[in-house]
């Protein structure tokens, strides 16, 4: 027994040596829940395959509250060496100069090779600067979806395997499910801002903004208020008040899953990402999966979808062995295995063309129909500078008037005319002080 313990001790003291050798990254996340659960068990995978660094994963809450705490922690010389920062704070973080050690140069500083290439093109530029650089690193991007309940669909005499693909399918889809008794509610949906407006802008090739999305500079200026955006705002309040569409309630219309899952509501227009969490709530029936619907008589529709989700940022103020240890370790997440694995747990895309080669040699897409449906939406077309995506100053802000001027609109305070000007202009007073500010 003491010959047991001394080896015991050995051991231990052996282990304890090699742990604080290790040099640790601080990783702040957003990522709750069964998310959550999957970025720890890919965290723990990478501080398993080596031995020099250690990743700490914390997670801080929602994605605007996460952005928030890390730019609290620079300012008082606390930061992470990375931070997950959602799509519509890439404007902040670009602007937050002395902040931000972009990618494109930390992978070349530590000597790991890296290539901006394969990546999907439309993730990727999302996330580059106008010469094309790599600012962030891609992690978890998703496009929204429609699902939709083969079981109601039938029942209403429609064809199972057939979504709706156009506004018009939609609306003539629901008047036969609700008709017929099978479900009370035609369809509902997930966040008014990015998939409702952002998204189906985009979907419909309608500029959100000026110079190109705000891709172009600080100067830009919002245009969605613009005629197909007003006949669909026109069209959701119309349907809401006949009942085919029900209102999931503001920010991500968290309201609106539910619904779906209680077959309330036939159809969801929702994240790819959400596809895990869908099928594990869909207990009672079986799920479809199509594209998002479009207008047919507006030319350039159907475009592409833009994605949401977010990205790694890397912070200043570290040392050379700590970001050593983010390029590794951002490595090991860009490889095809971890990638693919990540989207086929998730439902997020597969960020790089060899992820989704693997996944397609793996045979995912065959074993589970309507899992490709996201990529294929995203890489419809090439992007157009309508189609790239957005990049606006204080973004996160914007985002809650257009929640506002909707919800006036759904009231009857406003017709969607004066509420998509309202937007625009209460918008636009938000990226004339953001562009002041970091001039």
């Amino acid at each position: 027994m003491i010959r047991i313990a001394a080896v015991s001790a050995i051991a231990l003291a052996a282990s304890l040596n090699a742990a604080s050798a290790q040099t640790e990254v601080q990783w702040w996340h957003a990522m709750g829940g069964e998310l959550g659960m999957k970025l720890d068990e890919m965290v723990a995978a990478y501080n398993a395959s080596q031995s020099d660094y250690k990743v700490v994963a914390s997670f801080k809450g929602t994605y605007a509250e996460t952005m928030t705490a890390a730019i609290a922690a620079f300012r008082a010389n606390e930061q992470p060496a990375i931070v997950q920062v959602f799509e519509v704070g890439t404007g902040t973080m670009m602007a937050a100069k002395g902040a931000i050690y972009p990618v494109y140069e930390l992978m070349a500083d530590m000597g790991e090779a890296f290539d901006p290439a394969a990546f999907l093109p439309s993730v990727v530029g999302y996330y580059t600067d106008t010469a094309g650089n790599l600012l962030s690193m891609p992690f978890n991007s998703s496009t929204p979806i429609l699902y939709y309940n083969k079981d109601v669909f039938e029942k209403a005499g429609l064809d199972r395997e057939t979504p709706p693909a156009t506004w018009a399918d939609v609306e003539a889809f629901s008047a036969k499910i609700m008709e017929s008794g099978a479900a009370p509610c035609g369809f509902t949906t997930g966040w008014i801002s990015w998939i409702q407006t952002e998204n189906f802008s985009a979907w419909h090739n309608q500029p959100i903004g000026t110079l190109e999305n705000g891709f172009g500079g600080l100067e830009t200026e919002l245009t969605v208020n613009g005629p197909v955006q007003q006949k669909h705002w026109e069209n959701l309040k119309k349907w809401q008040d006949s009942g085919v569409f029900q209102y999931g309630g503001p920010v991500g219309g968290n309201d609106a899953p539910p619904k779906f899952y209680a077959q309330e509501c036939a159809m969801i227009m929702n994240s790819s990402a959400g596809r895990a969490g869908v099928i594990a709530n869909a207990t009672n029936f079986e799920v479809g999966y199509g594209m998002l619907p479009y207008y047919d008589d507006v030319e350039g529709a159907p475009q592409n979808s833009i994605i949401g989700g977010a990205t790694l940022w890397v912070l200043q103020g570290k040392d050379e062995a700590q970001y050593k240890g983010v390029a590794d370790f951002f490595s090991f997440l860009a490889s095809a295995e971890v990638q693919a694995g990540w989207h086929q747990d998730t439902g997020y895309l597969p960020i790089t063309q060899a992820a989704y080669d693997l996944s397609t040699e793996q045979g995912y897409y065959t074993a589970n129909p309507g899992a490709d449906v996201s990529i294929k939406q995203m890489t419809l077309n090439a992007p157009t500078e309508n189609s790239k995506g957005l990049r606006f100053g204080s973004y996160v802000q914007i985002r809650d008037i257009i929640d506002e001027e909707f919800q006036a609109l759904l009231s009857g305070g406003k017709d969607a005319k004066t509420a998509l000007d309202a937007l625009v202009s209460r918008g636009n007073v938000l990226i004339r002080e953001f562009e002041a500010a970091n001039k």
